[in-house]
C-alpha cells in the first residue's frame, strides 16, 4: 500500500523544526547577563507574570530602581478596576485611617483654631491630658518643645503633627493666657483622645430626642446608648436620629444601632458575596427603644452604614424617613492587613435591605464619573424636585406592609424636602468662601468670654445675643476683611447670617449643645421632621 502525504511530509516538518529550534538557540537566546540591545531574552519564570516583570526589571534594567515604590505605585492602578471602594492604605497611612474607626489617638486633648496666625484653643476636651494639667478654652499656644510657632503661618496640619504623638510621651506647650502678657509653660502627657461618633443629643421640645450621629466606629454604639438614656431621662418619646453627611463606617456598629429599634427576628441587613454566602442579619428583640417612634434624617452625602440604618427602619416599615435622597453605596469592604504594615479595604461583599434592594449606584464608567454623580444630580435639578428622579420598575421592591420602594442607587426617603435656596445671596457665599462668620464669632467669644461663661444653654446664648448689637459689628468687620457690603442682599440672606453667628458663638462657648439648636431654626429637613413625630403623638 503506497505511503499517504501526511506519512511523507512528517519527517520533514520534525526536522525543520529542530533546525529552527537550534538556528533561534544560536542567534537570539542567550543566558541572562550583558548583551546587545536586540538580544532575545527568556527570563527564569517566577510565580506570577507580575513578580515576574518586576524582577527581570530589578535585575537587568540598566538603572538601579526603587522595586517597593513601584509596587506602591501599582497596587492603586490594579484596585481602580475593581470598585470604587477597594483601596490600597500604605503603611504610614494606616494609623492614621484607622483612628476615626477606632475612636481614639494620642494626642492633648484640645480642639484649636488658628486666629490672627496663633493657635487659640476652641475647647478643652474633657477627662483629656489638657485639662488635667489647667489648659483653658482662649489660651493661645506660642511655642512647641521651646520651638515658636506663633506668627510663623504654620499650618493646621503641623501644627497637629506637632501636638499629637505616641500615647505617653511628653510635649511642653507656651500658653499665653489674657490678660497676662508671660508665657506660662505646661507639660502635658499625651493621651488617648476620645472621637466621638454622635456629635449632640438635646430634647427638642417636651417629648421629642435629637441624636446626630457623625460616622459609625468601635465607639459609637456606647455612645448612641448613653445619648438615648439621657433623652429617654427626659421622657422622650419620639427620636430623631440624623445621619446627614455620614458617609458610613462599621457595618457591625450600623447593625447594633438599628438592633435597638427592631423587634425580635425582623431582618436587619444581609450580606451576599463569591466567597461568601448569604448572611442574614436579624435583631434579637433586646433592643430599649422597640416602643419609641423614630425618625431618621438622610441626604445626598449619607452612605454606606448610615443607609442601611434608613433601608432597615424603612423596609421594616418601624418609622420615617425623611430628606433626600442618599449617596447609594452598598457594598462591603473588609480591611487586609498585609506584611509590610500596609493593608487593602477589599469589597467582598454586597449588602441588601430587608425587602432585597441592593443600593449601590452604577460605577462602570470609573471613578471620576462615580464621584460627580452628586454633581450631577443637582445639576439634574434632583436636590430642588423629587419628580426630576427617575425609578426602574425593574428595581422596584416592598416593604413589610406592602409599601413600594426602589434600588439601584441610594434610599429614598419616604418624605422629600427640597434644599432651600431662598436665603443665599452672592454676598452670603462670599462670607462663607472667606470664613467671616466662623472667624467674626471667635474673635466675639474671645473678646467676651467672661460674659458668656455664665451661660450654659443654647437659649441662653441666644437671648444674650440678641440684646448685643453684633449685627452691626459683623458687617463693619465683613468690610474690614474684604466683603464689601451689598444692602439688597445682606436683606435677604440676615437671618441666615445671624443665626449662624449666634451659633458659631454658642458653640465656642458649650459646643454642639450650644450650635445645633440655634442652627436647626434655619434647617428645614430638621423643621419637617419635628412637624412629623408632633404628628406621630397624636
Amino acid at each position: 500500500m503506497s505511503n499517504t502525504r501526511k506519512q511523507i511530509f512528517t519527517p520533514f516538518l520534525y526536522a525543520l523544526l529542530v533546525a529552527l529550534g537550534v538556528f533561534i538557540g544560536r542567534n537570539f537566546i542567550k543566558a541572562p547577563g550583558p548583551g546587545g540591545s536586540n538580544s532575545l531574552m527568556i527570563y527564569p519564570q517566577a510565580n506570577n507574570k507580575l513578580d515576574g516583570i518586576l524582577t527581570l526589571i530589578e535585575d537587568e534594567y540598566v538603572d538601579t530602581i526603587d522595586r517597593l515604590g513601584i509596587e506602591e505605585k501599582i497596587i492603586p492602578e490594579i484596585l481602580k478596576d475593581l470598585d470604587p471602594h477597594s483601596v490600597y492604605i500604605p503603611a504610614e497611612d494606616l494609623n492614621k485611617v484607622n483612628e476615626e474607626l477606632q475612636g481614639n489617638f494620642g494626642g492633648i486633648g484640645v480642639q484649636f483654631s488658628m486666629q490672627n496666625d496663633t493657635v487659640m484653643v476652641i475647647q478643652v476636651i474633657q477627662g483629656g491630658p489638657s485639662e488635667k494639667v489647667g489648659l483653658l478654652p482662649g489660651d493661645r499656644i506660642v511655642a512647641v518643645d521651646d520651638s515658636i510657632i506663633a506668627g510663623k503661618n504654620i499650618a493646621t496640619t503641623d501644627v497637629m503633627k506637632k501636638l499629637r504623638g505616641e500615647m505617653g510621651t511628653d510635649v511642653k506647650v507656651g500658653i499665653l493666657r489674657r490678660p497676662n502678657k508671660d508665657l506660662i509653660d505646661f507639660n502635658i502627657t499625651r493621651g488617648s483622645i476620645p472621637i466621638h461618633s454622635v456629635e449632640v443629643s438635646y430634647m427638642v421640645n417636651a417629648t421629642t430626642g435629637y441624636i446626630k450621629v457623625d460616622k459609625f466606629a468601635q465607639n459609637t454604639y456606647q455612645e448612641f446608648l448613653t445619648a438615648l438614656a439621657k433623652l429617654k431621662a427626659n421622657n422622650c418619646q419620639e427620636v430623631i436620629i440624623d445621619f446627614r453627611g455620614n458617609s458610613g463606617g462599621l457595618l457591625d456598629a450600623a447593625i447594633r444601632l438599628c438592633n435597638e429599634f427592631l423587634p425580635a427576628k425582623d431582618l436587619i441587613v444581609y450580606t451576599e458575596g463569591k466567597a461568601q454566602k448569604r448572611h442574614n442579619v436579624h435583631a434579637n428583640g433586646a433592643g430599649t427603644c422597640q416602643d419609641t417612634k423614630v425618625i431618621v434624617l438622610i441626604d445626598e452625602f449619607s452612605a454606606s452604614a448610615s443607609e442601611i440604618f434608613a433601608g432597615a427602619i424603612q423596609d421594616n416599615d418601624r418609622g420615617m424617613v425623611i430628606g433626600r435622597r442618599s449617596f447609594g453605596k452598598g457594598l462591603v469592604q473588609q480591611q487586609i492587613g498585609l506584611s509590610d504594615g500596609s493593608a487593602l479595604r477589599l469589597t467582598v461583599a454586597r449588602y441588601h435591605t430587608p425587602s432585597g434592594r441592593f443600593i449601590q449606584k452604577p460605577y462602570e464608567n470609573g471613578t471620576d464619573d462615580y464621584y460627580e454623580d452628586i454633581y450631577n444630580r443637582y445639576e439634574h435639578g434632583e436636590f430642588f424636585n423629587q419628580d426630576s428622579i427617575e425609578f426602574d420598575d425593574e428595581l422596584k421592591y416592598t416593604t413589610k406592609n406592602g409599601r413600594t420602594v426602589y434600588g439601584g442607587g441610594g434610599i429614598m426617603p419616604d418624605i422629600f424636602v427640597p434644599r432651600d435656596t431662598s436665603m443665599m445671596t452672592d454676598y452670603f457665599y462670599k462670607l462663607r468662601m472667606n470664613g467671616i462668620v466662623y472667624r467674626y464669632a471667635l474673635q466675639y467669644t474671645d473678646n467676651n468670654r467672661a460674659e458668656l461663661e455664665k451661660f450654659n444653654t443654647a437659649e441662653d446664648i441666644e437671648k444674650y445675643l440678641e440684646r448685643k448689637a453684633i449685627l452691626s459689628d459683623f458687617l463693619r468687620f465683613a468690610k474690614d476683611k474684604g466683603v464689601e457690603y451689598n444692602r439688597e442682599e445682606y436683606r435677604i440672606s440676615k437671618q441666615l447670617i445671624e443665626i449662624e453667628l449666634k451659633a458659631y458663638i454658642a458653640r465656642n462657648i458649650i459646643d454642639n449643645e450650644g450650635f445645633y439648636p440655634i442652627l436647626h431654626q434655619v434647617d428645614d429637613i430638621f423643621q419637617r421632621a419635628v412637624e412629623e413625630a408632633a404628628k406621630m403623638r397624636s
